[in-house]
């Protein structure tokens, strides 16, 4: 494996460079204690632009697009292809004007509108060095060539692409029906046997999967030894989005953005007064 796509259909909710906080302060809601909430993040007035679900969009509370669906749609990449730690990782993001020549600064209260971020991995065993590039807000990889016309590039709420020397396989959200494209080269494909341990079907599988590891069964099937690798992945990707256009290299056994002190800094939350850890 050489390259891998991946992207979402994200954002659903409001977000942008330009986006300024409200000024309105209206009462939070007899049900919410609003201090609670804001948790370790700095004090604001509340505003129904946070909470409920909106909360994704900012950056003191969420993780956007790339924290909403890349633990998901990433999930089976990260698996498959042992990536652990990723070398480097750059991001681009989606820019405003205000008019034709004032160019607008990030703000940094929300995420961007559209995002890409490219991790390259080192090498692994057996595995060769990979490039996986993430797209959202409406941003998408290129078509391959051998994928039908007419034929949908993943599925509604996004897809991978993971492109080798000699096929490509083509999955949606959720590692959803993946298949060699084009459908031809499914034909003399013989899948192979099923190894990995499967969570029980049926309703809430994997909340009773945590629920068994947390009474003293197996470990669950996302544990933390795998889940902590697989979030810092994902953070990194927000890192970069931060700080776009910055090539920031990244110690995953030390934790820390090794050429650029500004990024690092981010590293490590800090928190508000009374929520230190």
């Amino acid at each position: 494996m050489k390259e891998v796509h991946a992207w979402t259909n994200r954002p659903v909710w409001p977000q942008g460079v330009e986006v300024e906080r409200p000024k309105e302060t209206p009462p939070a809601p007899d049900t919410l204690d609003w201090n609670e909430w804001i948790g370790p993040a700095p004090t604001r007035p509340f505003h129904p632009t946070y909470h409920p679900g909106r909360w994704r969009a900012w950056w003191d509370f969420g993780t956007g697009s790339l924290g909403d669906m890349g633990c998901h749609i990433l999930d089976p990449v990260f698996a498959s292809l042992d990536l652990k730690y990723p070398a480097s990782v750059e991001g681009s993001i989606s820019t405003y004007y205000e008019d034709f020549w004032k160019f607008v600064e990030p703000r940094n209260e929300t995420y961007p509108r559209s995002t890409i971020v490219r991790y390259n991995f080192p090498a692994r065993g057996n595995f060769a060095p990979v490039q996986l590039t993430w797209w959202d807000g409406g941003l998408m990889p290129a078509r391959p060539a051998e994928l039908e016309v007419g034929r949908k590039m993943g599925d509604e709420d996004g897809g991978v692409l993971l492109i080798g020397s000699e096929a490509t396989l083509m999955a949606g959200c959720y590692g959803r029906s993946p298949r060699l494209i084009p459908e031809t080269r499914m034909k003399d494909f013989r899948a192979p046997e099923k190894t990995l341990p499967r969570i029980p079907d049926g309703e809430n599988g994997h909340e009773q999967d945590w629920i068994r590891a947390c009474k003293g069964g197996k470990p669950a099937s996302s544990n933390f030894d795998y889940s902590g690798p697989l979030s810092e992945m994902v953070l990194m990707g927000n890192l970069a989005v931060r700080f776009p256009g910055r090539l920031l290299l990244w110690d995953g056994e030390a934790m820390k953005v090794t050429n650029d002190a500004d990024a690092d800094a981010y590293v490590r939350r800090q928190y508000r007064e009374g929520w230190t850890l």
